[in-house]
């Protein structure tokens, strides 16, 4: 609050009475003075104020990002986003419409021209008809917020991204670099980034926002593109905007940047957003993003790694990572052809997550609503089944941390997280038996064994060199096939 009282005239007055400096943190500049003990002693109460005054100023502009890789990579990552562990992607948009193959609907039928998408167009649409024409029809009739909402946090994820805008170019908000072609001057004429913000907020979730920098049919960026991306009109005029407009506007705790892969991260100014990003945005404190801000750009620089989608590594990173993984194994949109058997199972998500949170990671799990609102049914059966496991077992799920040992094949396979003394041992498979044996752990005379969701304490017994076997009650019955037991005072 003092520095925002100050009056220059009186930090003038007061540094001309003292030795003086100005120290500058890049747009921003302050007095500092050099003063001794005998001048502090000399000082006034009003000018002793002013001065500690001052110094917490200094001390508040705190560090200051250059737009280069070493600068911001040396930024620590928000801690908000390792202990949430678990978020929701939403693909949702004009692609959403046709709901046929992919959300690359338009790519395939006019790029890759896969005969099964010409064929569906042929059968289904009269000749002419447009891709812009499908954006009339996304109405979005059913669209309820909170009802979005109240699945996703029912679901135990602690964050939710929605696609802000995908390579067709279509924005889900009414930005002002997309006349026509977005959320509010057509199709469903409403603010879709703004009213589900609201709704996720108000669920005490954080709130991120996707975006893709390319658009596959825009005059401007093929203009760019075939110059070789010596010239940067689509990013001045387009890509960049969009991007300080959602930031300044929706204030998003998470960016997921995608569509970088034809150009140099150069080409996009993406140093020099992120700068602004961490220095002065009004998200700078707690904003996290990913790795996908030019090509050669991902695993290599930016918060987190995304890596290529559905990244699977076979070993502990040494890099916080994020796993994306859609509920459709074949698509992130909503599509009318997807079958039950391409749609993954509740034992099979939990069974990723767990692998994924043992090796470090966060888990990004998609749904692709339909064009009219809905949440498709099977996908909000999965998100509740998942909620209902993570009520019993999210404590070794949640602020964990990887343990020195990710994985044992025991008496079934193991995962392993931790927090603090404790360690988790997840199994995701019955053992069917009623022993139950880990090798890794080293047991004390005070190690104690839970099942979570059972407050009573088994019965263990050491094994010769570590580990323990454990005497099991009968397991409760679970749709997700996974149960936790936490094993307190283990090395």
């Amino acid at each position: 609050m003092c520095c925002s009282h100050m009056v220059d005239q009186e930090i003038q007055t007061f540094c001309r009475q003292k030795s003086c400096f100005r120290v500058t943190f890049a747009d921003h500049s302050l007095h500092v003075c050099e003063v001794h003990l005998r001048s502090v002693m000399q000082m006034t109460p009003c000018q002793i104020s002013l001065f500690l005054c001052l110094l917490s100023c200094a001390a508040s502009f705190g560090t200051r990002y250059t737009p280069d890789w070493d600068s911001l990579d040396s930024r620590p990552l928000p801690e908000w986003y390792d202990e949430v562990k678990f978020g929701i992607f939403v693909h949702w948009g004009v692609f959403s419409v046709p709901a046929f193959g992919s959300e690359w609907f338009w790519w395939y039928w006019k790029i890759a021209l896969k005969p099964e998408y010409i064929l569906f167009m042929v059968k289904n649409y009269p000749l002419g008809f447009r891709y812009a024409d499908f954006a009339p029809d996304f109405h979005a009739q059913f669209f309820d917020p909170d009802e979005w909402a109240d699945i996703f946090e029912a679901s135990g994820a602690k964050y939710v991204v929605l696609t802000s805008k995908h390579h067709e170019g279509f924005t889900n908000w009414g930005s002002p670099t997309s006349w026509n072609w977005n959320s509010v001057d057509n199709g469903p004429h409403r603010d879709l980034v703004a009213d589900l913000g609201a709704a996720i907020r108000n669920r005490s979730l954080h709130y991120g926002l996707y975006h893709s920098l390319y658009e596959w049919f825009n005059p401007i960026y093929l203009k760019d593109k075939q110059s070789g991306f010596k010239t940067q009109e689509f990013v001045e005029k387009k890509a960049m905007p969009e991007l300080y407009d959602l930031v300044n506007r929706y204030k998003p705790d998470l960016i997921w940047s995608d569509g970088d892969w034809e150009a140099p991260d150069t080409y996009w100014n993406s140093t020099g957003f992120l700068a602004w990003l961490y220095n002065d945005s009004p998200v700078k404190d707690v904003v996290v993003t990913n790795d996908r801000w030019g090509a050669g750009c991902y695993c290599k620089h930016g918060g987190y790694y995304n890596c290529a989608d559905k990244f699977t590594p076979g070993q502990l990173p040494n890099h916080k990572w994020e796993k994306c993984q859609s509920v459709d194994t074949i698509s992130w949109g909503y599509r009318r052809n997807m079958k039950l058997s391409e749609v993954m199972d509740l034992p099979s998500i939990i069974k990723d997550m767990v692998y994924v949170v043992a090796l470090g990671g966060n888990y990004l799990l998609n749904v692709g609503p339909k064009a009219d609102g809905m949440i498709p049914p099977v996908f909000e059966e999965r998100l509740r089944g998942i909620g209902a496991w993570l009520k019993v077992n999210g404590e070794a799920i949640y602020a964990t941390k990887p343990w020195r040992v990710q994985a044992e094949n025991a008496t079934v396979p193991v995962w392993y997280t931790s927090k603090s003394s404790t360690v988790y041992a997840i199994f995701t498979s019955n053992p069917m038996q009623n022993t139950f044996k880990l090798l890794t752990p080293k047991t004390s005379h005070n190690t104690v064994v839970t099942l979570l969701g059972n407050p009573e304490p088994l019965k263990w017994a050491p094994l010769q060199t570590s580990g323990l076997i454990v005497l099991l009650p009968d397991l409760p019955f679970t749709p997700a096939e996974a149960w936790t037991l936490q094993l307190d005072e283990v090395a």
